[in-house]
């Protein structure tokens, strides 16, 4: 009895069917705009299947798709047409469990203030942690120092710290 082969084609598919939410809200946590994060997740999953045959680690590819997701967004920024807009909805931090409308008020007024971080703080303090990685790791996605992603990490939690919309009232 053979073992079926799976495609190129078959295998990215089932890896996006897999990993499309978790990128998605990474990507949606770099832009203000939800759309813009859809265009910006299907951008980097297109870099992706064109390198798909040369990446040789398949359990790293989160980093990799990552990785194009800073690097497009990076671009997009450089280029600055169109600046970010705000949104009326916030993506989903965690799995969907029921919440009190505390607990929902709490993680609503902390995204708004992530959100009104600077863009580069922002990526930082999403992937440090929202995604739960390391500052080194941080610093190898957004191709900068570790001492970079410490200073920066540091101002965007002063900033937090001192929102009135998070102060406990």
């Amino acid at each position: 009895m053979t073992t079926p082969v799976c495609t190129s084609a078959q295998q990215f598919t089932a890896y996006v069917r897999n990993r499309g939410p978790v990128l998605l809200r990474t990507a949606r946590s770099m832009t203000a705009n939800p759309s813009d994060a859809e265009d910006l997740l299907q951008t980097a999953l297109a870099k992706t299947y064109l390198a798909w045959d040369r990446i040789a680690d398949h359990g790293a590819l989160d980093g990799y798709v990552r990785r194009t997701l800073v690097n497009t967004r990076t671009s997009q920024w450089r280029k600055r047409r169109v600046d970010e807009f705000a949104c009326e909805q916030l993506p989903e931090i965690g799995p969907s469990t029921p919440d009190t409308a505390e607990q929902q008020a709490q993680r609503d007024a902390l995204w708004r203030a992530v959100s009104r971080l600077p863009s580069r703080q922002r990526a930082m303090v999403v992937l440090r942690y929202f995604e739960d990685l390391s500052e080194v790791q941080t610093a190898q996605v957004l191709g900068v120092s570790v001492g970079t992603v410490k200073s920066a990490v540091s101002r965007a939690l002063v900033k937090l710290r001192t929102d009135p919309e998070l102060r406990a009232g």
